[in-house]
């Protein structure tokens, strides 16, 4: 669908030019900058939503297109649109920045920067999760970065400069694979469109092109494109994190202000896994397939090793950062079990379906719970004086009914309990991958036992058991804090009873994928 009023640079625009307005505010100005900021994302989150509405479902075609030559000489275009996947990631970041700017609401130092700095990170998302060309995609995907840099080393907490400084380094390595890989595919190809590169990909002529414009001697064809898939994968892997390179996420989480680390793992992270989806999948599908069993093997650790490292987390928010690995590393289990060699029996089409289906609606709501349950964190710290470790409570259910009720819902929602919208996603990824991957599936499920285990530790810790004195006056959730929750809460359940709501959108772009990928 070509798009000639281009909704998607207005998307775009509406954030990059709203934080340049909020950031031009006087420094005392600190309550038209919070509302200002809230209103430019309420804003996106309009548009958003009017890309959703008009979203053909029925179409495997990108939609709401805009192409136009840049530098023509370098290949480089302004091409930008979205299918089912990309829609899915925008009305992410687009939900989730201004519950963000919410709970960041009683933030007193430079304000209007800290607002400004949010806006910029969501119009880095949109054009991350739009973009269709490397060069104008990599000028976003480091936009998200610059922000949530300064986010951390501005409002952090006690160590927010050593985590701000290994979140930049570890991003920075990340950037400059994706970078030398896309430059050695330029080289061989003069293309920068993903599109086509994918086509090259399908059609096995990468690797040949490699060999051939960037041959070095005794390097086989097989072995360049296997170095180069590797540079670009570094950079996605340390965004997901994947295990080993997930060092960065713990302290980075844990000292980021509450309503950047809900930033940071409900929409940030989603960009490595739309990374593999979008660019190494396509691209790379011979050099993934030769590494499918390492790869599969690294998401079973990513997925048992972060569940174990949260259960035995005292602090609330590392454990909770400890939880996102885990709940990403199914993402990369049904994404990488899609990737078997299989016959050409329908029934196998079908379980790759099931399993990418899993791995979209999970990006979709493990960026909700897991947002939410760093926003209940941010709640709590706010009535206990910064106080957030396991220990520290007990029995707060007591004082705090509505609080501890919501906060369960997204607790639930988190764990996989039906009727909640995490169950879905990870049941389509386990049902995939059980038939694709049955060993694979079978050690992945060690990781939803101890999720449980961690997580109902967690509200046994702090909800049940006796009331310290201290917390006897501990106050509930007000009446506007429960109308900020509220909407994603009900969300969950939304999602829960009708996950088709997401299904519908994302369906056609996961059957052209499995169409592409083919049986083997």
């Amino acid at each position: 669908m070509m798009n000639p009023f281009g909704s998607i640079t207005l998307l775009t625009l509406i954030p990059l030019v709203g934080g340049l307005v909020v950031a031009a505010l006087p420094a005392g100005q600190k309550t038209l900058a919070r509302r200002l900021g809230l209103g430019v994302s309420l804003l996106a989150l309009a548009v958003a939503g009017a890309l959703w509405s008009g979203f053909d479902r029925d179409s495997t075609a990108l939609q709401y297109v805009e192409r136009r030559a840049w530098v023509p000489t370098l290949a480089v275009e302004y091409f930008v649109g979205v299918d089912g996947m990309g829609l899915l990631m925008v009305m992410l970041a687009a939900l989730l920045v201004p519950l963000a700017l919410l709970v960041s609401w009683r933030i007193e130092e430079r304000v209007p920067l800290y607002f400004a700095l949010v806006l910029w990170l969501e119009a880095g998302l949109f054009g991350a999760f739009t973009a269709l060309n490397f060069f104008h995609w990599f000028l976003f995907w480091e936009l998200s970065l610059i922000p949530a840099f300064f986010l951390v080393r501005l409002w952090g907490g006690p160590d927010r400069g050593s985590a701000a400084t290994q979140f930049f380094i570890y991003t920075m390595a990340g950037s400059v694979g994706l970078l030398l890989a896309f430059l050695a595919l330029f080289l061989a190809t003069g293309k920068f469109d993903f599109l086509e590169l994918a086509d090259l990909g399908r059609t096995h002529q990468t690797a040949a092109l490699l060999h051939a414009h960037l041959g070095w001697s005794g390097m086989s064809a097989d072995a360049l494109a296997q170095a180069v898939f590797f540079g670009a994968f570094l950079g996605f892997a340390v965004k997901v994190p994947v295990l080993p390179f997930h060092t960065w996420l713990p302290s980075t989480y844990a000292a980021a202000p509450t309503g950047t680390t809900m930033l940071l793992t409900g929409a940030l992270s989603k960009m490595g896994v739309y990374g593999f989806l979008r660019i190494l999948l396509p691209i790379f599908p011979d050099q993934m397939r030769a590494w499918e069993t390492p790869l599969l093997g690294l998401a079973v650790l990513t997925i048992v090793c972060s569940a174990a490292a949260a259960f035995a987390q005292r602090d609330v928010k590392r454990m909770l950062a400890y939880s996102s690995v885990n709940h990403l590393g199914y993402c990369l289990l049904g994404m990488f079990a899609a990737l078997r060699v299989t016959g050409e029996e329908a029934r196998w089409a079908v379980e790759k379906a099931a399993a990418l289906n899993g791995v979209l609606l999970q990006m979709f709501n493990h960026g909700l719970t897991a947002a939410m349950l760093f926003g209940f964190v941010a709640l709590i710290e706010r009535r206990a004086g910064g106080l957030r470790g396991l220990d520290d409570f007990g029995g707060l259910r007591k004082p705090a009914p509505v609080l501890a009720g919501l906060m369960g819902v997204a607790a639930f929602g988190s764990l996989g309990l039906p009727g909640l919208n995490g169950f879905v996603g990870e049941f389509l990824i386990f049902k995939g991958t059980f038939a694709l991957a049955p060993w694979v599936a079978a050690l992945s499920t060690a990781g939803l036992l101890i999720t449980a285990v961690f997580l109902l530790t967690f509200l046994e810790r702090v909800f049940h058991g006796p009331l310290p004195a201290r917390w006897a006056a501990f106050p509930d959730l007000s009446r506007a804090e429960i109308w900020m929750v509220a909407p994603a809460t009900a969300l969950m359940f939304v999602l829960g009873i009708y996950p088709q709501l997401v299904i519908g959108v994302i369906h056609r772009t996961v059957l052209l994928w499995v169409e592409r990928l083919g049986p083997c």
